[in-house]
């Protein structure tokens, strides 16, 4: 049975993220990202967050954006910083309702350095019908293995969301969240933001050869050539 909290890493070791200090050039990048989010249509006025690991007086933990506030106001002020080990939160503000879902992947995937949720058109669509994204195109793997799993439902904000997310992360840098949106992970923001649009983009175009019927599906041959190729070179940063 796979075990979620492992992150499903256990097929070699993993590089840990780099835990940056918080300051105001990171909490800057962050709120840039958040807006980003909005400008490229992955998000609308208040919807979905986005976190980066750092440390703060030798605590690690990561800033989160807080709840309720549009991007377009948002100040380094707003952001609130969250201690990995306490789920202790520091701010003047309140974090967003899925802060869990942030806190336990950092806990458990040391690799991912940031988080990037969405509610994106397309991936909730998909979403919507409890649907994963199969290989039916090569630019999957970018996402880690053969397809992106949509989580089960659950009620935002709450623990058992976070807990299902985290599954279908296993062996994972994106998921869907049925009814709800996405998540896209990565080493820091700018990759965690293009994971993010890349599921965005993959499933615009699922949704578009659906109509045609059901596209032609890669095996698992040759997913696992494309991952592999993506590990070694054209993923390589």
């Amino acid at each position: 049975m796979i075990d979620p909290h492992d992150g499903g890493a256990g097929r070699e070791p993993l590089q840990q993220a780099e835990v940056v200090e918080d300051g105001p050039a990171l909490r800057t990048e962050l709120i840039h990202i958040a807006r980003t989010t909005v400008a490229r249509g992955l998000n609308v006025n208040k919807s979905g967050n986005v976190s980066v690991r750092c440390a703060r007086g030798g605590i690690e933990g990561f800033l989160i954006t807080p709840t309720a506030i549009d991007y377009r106001d948002l100040t380094e002020q707003d952001l609130v910083f969250i201690g990995l080990k306490d789920g202790r939160c520091s701010g003047k503000k309140a974090p967003s309702s899925e802060w869990r879902i942030h806190l336990d992947i950092l806990r458990a995937r040391r690799e991912f350095g940031a988080i990037v949720h969405t509610h994106s058109p397309a991936a909730t669509a998909l979403s919507c019908h409890g649907l994963d994204l199969p290989p039916f195109h090569y630019m999957i793997a970018v996402c880690g293995g053969p397809d992106v799993r949509c989580a089960r439902y659950a009620t935002f904000g709450t623990q058992e969301l976070s807990d299902h997310a985290l599954a279908a992360l296993v062996d994972r840098k994106a998921c869907l969240l049925c009814n709800h949106g996405s998540v896209g992970c990565g080493d820091d923001l700018a990759q965690a933001l293009s994971i993010a649009q890349e599921v965005e983009h993959l499933a615009h175009i699922y949704l578009l050869a659906r109509q045609l019927g059901d596209p032609l599906r890669l095996n698992d041959e040759q997913m696992r050539a494309v991952i592999e190729s993506f590990r070694t070179s054209y993923g390589q940063r």
